[in-house]
């Protein structure tokens, strides 16, 4: 890339505080010298808002110029976080600012976090969504986001009493400056009622209709006037109230209509337990979805006039399968609407769609009861059938008499409850499906993809994943930038492989001391969050080991609160042993309808109210918790992180992003060679990093040779000390009975294997104590590990996919 990266401006004069006064008076209405944090965000963001608007005016005047070819990234989540102090970055106004309100009196940091992170997202699907659109604008390429305006997020986690509490997450309630609406770009967007066919002639007759209202935010690409496009989806009702109801004075039916569809894009991923919660997933999916194409549609007709064209020009990505109904929905519009004959449509659709995958669990593959397919979305159901008609008859064709490959890879799958595969049907509409890690792409083709890998051998591929380093460095970290920056310049917010000059850099010992210090300074930043919000006081020279994700059984922080059990009854039992000082933190959010994910948030609780009011091991190892985990937080926490926890399962992580950011960041990683980590490893060296546990083929071989937990539990007298203080209810002793399901599960089931494992992590665990000890030798591998991150830059990563699969390019 030949742009010109230039170092953090110093601040400038008067104007700049100038035109902050302007907007504080102009937009916010308040006068300067009385304004306070929430006024000064306002106005800053109002300042940051025009120049971005300009930036996206002229993006869009030139792509449209030039009839560019455009990705269209479609996605269920962008968990954006807050967007001031990114689109100041972009704007290379930041250190300005930042410097014009000190000048003043006034915190940098105050004014950002006023802003609350958008809640469009849960987890590492929506936040490499998020990094996905920075690297489409900082590489210039010309691309729109698509995904859900929700309201009230999943949720807002409290904890109370230990356990999870799911409040709604009301980030819209006071508005946000980032948005604009559009309020002449809407569509119909049509549930239910009846299709009728014959022959190639359709005409669905739906039975309610919600309106599709568009709300974009703006994308800054850094080092570049290039502004991309994130465009949201809020339902309407198409009229408001009942107005009839409300005259005769029934107000609860009045706004019955209102609510019955504007509902559709409160939550994202409401509880799917009950029937009307699946309904209520698969409407929104297809909600977002279809005014996505019809949007896509019409900015193509406005800019060729014609649809036969359609493929040279429009490239639709599924970020995983909740938008894979949008293979059905462009059928249905070039069909029925456009009049384009079948095989001409099903011909453009397999050039226009690829597909991610981000699951090898065969349960996590989303699919649908044909029978609330069916209720929702008649027309679809009908040309689901004859897409999977027309697939079986060509693999039959190719596969004369093999009936049981017929049946493993239709659409359909007929065993118990007949249900639509939408994974299956992503992967027959794409020209190209990818993994997201050399692992998970080598897992996908030999498991949940094994036969259509056969059928479609050069339609598999590998993209591992990257994060932006804009974001997940330069705006989290500071202290590390400013001395990347003394160091090897600049120039790495573009181009991450300039991290390799710290290779040398490790070698400096002051250099050495100065990466301490500012490691130091993250985790005294941390631990005064941590007093604040907890009330416990942490030390930031003791180790900080950082377990940051969402809850779930293959993540296994369950394998990690083992492992804080044990070390707790060994410095129980000799606390003058030489321990080293650990402060083990977890954060992340487990699914409402999860029980037994809730019951781990729950036990961590338990465990930590015992170990930090333990006098014998209260200064050698602390348990925090912190709630309501999401990217503002994560950017306190990673660059604080000693110690990063990536333990799931072999074979069971597609990639993981949290790894990256964490190495990043400085962490060293103490994971299983599942995912990312192994690509991690090749690049920082295995001796910078912390690899234990079963790989995937001796996981599988486990499971084939007939795994036995419970023999592991009764030969390790530490595990079975651990364990059976959870069943005896030692951190529960006001109902003792609390964790024997956890109990239970490990002992007599453990699907995740987090037995088989255990020995091996504690003695690891034991290993990082070794090499912590030596402060000098822990920053030296550190350093290595940032230094070896350039290849997980989301910029590489949009760079492969976009000339390998969208096939696009900068507007020039």
């Amino acid at each position: 890339m030949d742009k010109a990266v230039r170092a953090p401006k110093k601040a400038r004069d008067t104007g700049l505080r100038s035109l902050i006064d302007e907007r504080l008076e102009c937009s916010v209405a308040t006068d300067p010298a009385t304004a306070g944090p929430t006024e000064q965000y306002l106005a800053l963001a109002e300042l940051a808002r025009g120049r971005l608007a300009s930036r996206w005016v002229a993006t869009q005047r030139k792509e449209a110029a030039a009839k560019a070819r455009r990705v269209y990234y479609l996605s269920m989540e962008f968990l954006i976080g807050r967007t001031l102090d990114n689109a100041l970055g972009a704007l290379e106004l930041r250190e300005p600012i930042a410097q014009a309100l000190a000048a003043e009196g006034r915190n940098f940091d105050e004014v950002i976090a006023c802003e609350r992170d958008a809640a469009l997202g849960n987890g590492g699907l929506g936040r490499l969504a998020a990094c996905f659109l920075d690297a489409l604008a900082t590489c210039e390429l010309p691309s729109w986001g698509y995904g859900m305006r929700f309201e009230y997020g999943m949720f807002s986690q409290a904890i109370v009493d230990g356990r999870q509490v799911e409040e709604p997450d009301p980030w819209l309630a006071d508005g946000t400056p980032w948005e604009f609406p559009r309020p002449a770009t809407q569509y119909l967007v049509h549930f239910g009622g009846s299709a009728d066919h014959a022959g190639e002639w359709n005409e669905w007759h739906p039975a309610h209709t919600v309106v599709a209202k568009a709300f974009d935010h703006v994308v800054p690409g850094h080092g570049t006037e290039h502004a991309s496009t994130l465009r949201l989806w809020k339902a309407a009702a198409p009229a408001h109230i009942d107005l009839s109801a409300f005259n005769d004075g029934d107000y609860s039916r009045a706004a019955e209509l209102k609510n019955h569809y504007e509902h559709i894009s409160w939550v994202l991923y409401p509880n799917d337990s009950t029937q009307a919660g699946r309904e209520l997933r698969l409407r929104q999916e297809y909600f977002f979805v279809s005014a996505s194409v019809q949007d896509i549609l019409a900015r193509h007709l406005a800019e060729h006039g014609r649809l036969d064209n359609l493929a040279e020009h429009v490239a639709i990505h599924l970020n995983d399968t909740h938008p894979a109904i949008a293979v059905a929905e462009l059928m249905r519009l070039l069909v029925d609407k456009h009049g384009m004959a079948w095989k001409d449509a099903w011909a453009q659709c397999r050039r226009i769609f690829s597909y991610t995958n981000h699951t090898l669990m065969p349960e996590a593959l989303e699919s649908w009861p044909l029978s609330v397919m069916q209720a929702v979305l008649p027309r679809h159901m009908r040309i689901i059938y004859r897409i999977n008609q027309d697939f079986l008859d060509e693999v039959a064709a190719r596969h004369p008499g093999d009936v049981a490959l017929l049946r493993r890879v239709s659409l359909i799958d007929e065993d118990g409850e007949r249900r639509v595969r939408m994974a299956y049907l992503s992967v027959v509409a794409s020209h190209r499906v990818n993994g997201v890690s050399k692992l998970h792409s080598d897992l996908m083709v030999h498991t949940i993809f094994a036969d259509f890998a056969r059928l479609y051998p050069e339609r598999f591929h590998n993209k591992t994943n990257g994060v932006t380093q804009r974001r997940w460095l330069a705006q989290a970290n500071p202290p590390l930038s400013r001395l990347i920056d003394a160091r090897v310049g600049p120039e790495w917010r573009l181009d991450l492989d300039r991290l390799q000059g710290l290779r040398e850099a490790a070698e400096d010992a002051d250099f050495r001391a100065a990466f301490g210090a500012a490691k130091h300074d993250n985790k005294r930043r941390l631990a005064a969050h941590i007093a604040a919000t907890q009330g416990l006081a942490v030390d930031p020279a003791c180790l900080f080991d950082v377990q940051v994700k969402r809850f779930h059984e293959y993540k296994r922080q369950l394998l990690n609160v083992l492992h804080v059990i044990t070390r707790y009854n060994a410095v129980r039992a000799a606390p003058d042993a030489g321990w080293v000082p650990r402060c083990v933190i977890f954060a992340g959010k487990a699914a409402s309808s999860y029980h037994m994910a809730k019951q781990v948030i729950r036990l961590i609780h338990d465990v930590a109210a015992v170990v930090n009011h333990d006098p014998r091991t209260r200064d050698l190892l602390k348990l925090v918790f912190l709630p309501d985990y999401g990217v503002s937080l994560a950017e306190l926490i990673m660059p604080a992180a000693d110690l990063s926890e990536q333990i799931s399962t072999a074979g069971t992580e597609a990639s993981g992003t949290g790894n990256m950011k964490l190495a990043l960041n400085g962490a060293l990683t103490i994971g299983t060679e599942d995912g990312a980590n192994i690509e991690i490893r090749d690049q920082v060296g295995a001796d910078n990093i912390f690899i234990f546990g079963h790989s995937a083929e001796e996981v599988e071989a486990l499971r084939r040779g007939g795994y036995r937990p419970s023999d592991l539990y009764a030969r390790d007298p530490a595990l079975r000390e651990a364990l059976d203080q959870i069943r005896d209810g030692f951190f529960s002793p006001y109902e003792r009975d609390r964790y024997r399901d956890v109990y239970h599960s490990l002992v007599h089931t453990d699907h995740y294997l987090l037995l088989a494992d255990y020995a091996d992590y504690v003695a690891t665990q034991a290993s990082v104590d070794t090499v912590y000890r030596d402060a000098d030798a822990w920053r030296r591998k550190a350093i290595l590990n940032v230094a070896g991150m350039g290849p997980f830059s989301a910029d590489r990563a949009i760079r492969e996919y976009a000339a390998d699969t969208w096939r696009i390019a900068p507007t020039r």
